[in-house]
């Protein structure tokens, strides 16, 4: 039974890609360029985007050491408290505003000032806290994971997987991951066995720069 929904969003999936062309090289659509990057530099993140039945597949890849990078990230703002309030978020702003008709204006951005005094102070803590986090590591594991969204435009894949992604070839490997769980060919339990990325292997990457 066809759920009409699902069919509305396929159909409009179809007809966005039929409309809005990527740029594709070698099947895929690749965001970003890898001309500076050193052939034995660590991975973090990276997007690519592939067609499957007529319909785009967008991919937010992350390496776990990412998503363990992010966790000490979020561990170092809870430890160093909340900022002080200035003169409230804004209070240090500028606004900047965009013309909108021929005689209003709104409010698109803020600049922030350079922080000063206590808000100063706090950032330096939370900069010393994050440094510390990062040398000693932390208790935190992360197993490769991954999340189909149905978008109006595409399929979107978000993918926590242990790979490397310096240059286009490797970036292909990515999308033909995401391809073939889509497609049910293969679960990551099947390509990572028994892999989980945690304290151990943060600082040894750590000590190898």
């Amino acid at each position: 039974m066809k759920i009409k929904r699902l069919e509305r969003m396929r159909d409009s999936q179809r007809a966005y890609h039929r409309q809005c062309k990527w740029a594709m090289e070698d099947g895929i659509y690749a965001p970003h360029s890898y001309e500076e990057t050193p052939p034995d530099a660590w991975s973090w993140w990276d997007d690519v985007g592939f067609i499957l039945g007529g319909r785009r597949v967008i991919v937010w890849w992350i390496h776990p050491r990412q998503s363990y990078a992010d966790e000490i990230g979020e561990r170092a703002w809870s430890e160093a408290g909340d900022p002080p309030r200035e003169g409230g978020f804004f209070g240090d702003s500028t606004p900047n505003y965009k013309r909108v008709g021929r005689s209003r204006k709104k409010i698109i951005s803020y600049t922030r000032q350079p922080a000063q005094g206590e808000l100063r102070q706090y950032y330096d803590k939370l900069d010393a806290v994050t440094k510390r986090l990062q040398h000693d590591g932390i208790d935190f594991e992360v197993s490769p994971s991954w999340r189909r969204e149905r978008l109006s435009w595409a399929t979107g894949v978000a993918l926590v997987a242990p790979l490397e992604v310096r240059n286009e070839a490797e970036l292909k490997t990515v999308a033909d991951l995401a391809r073939r769980l889509l497609r049910g060919e293969t679960t990551l339990d099947r390509e990572f066995p028994d892999y989980c990325y945690g304290k151990e292997q943060w600082l040894a990457e750590q000590a190898r720069g």
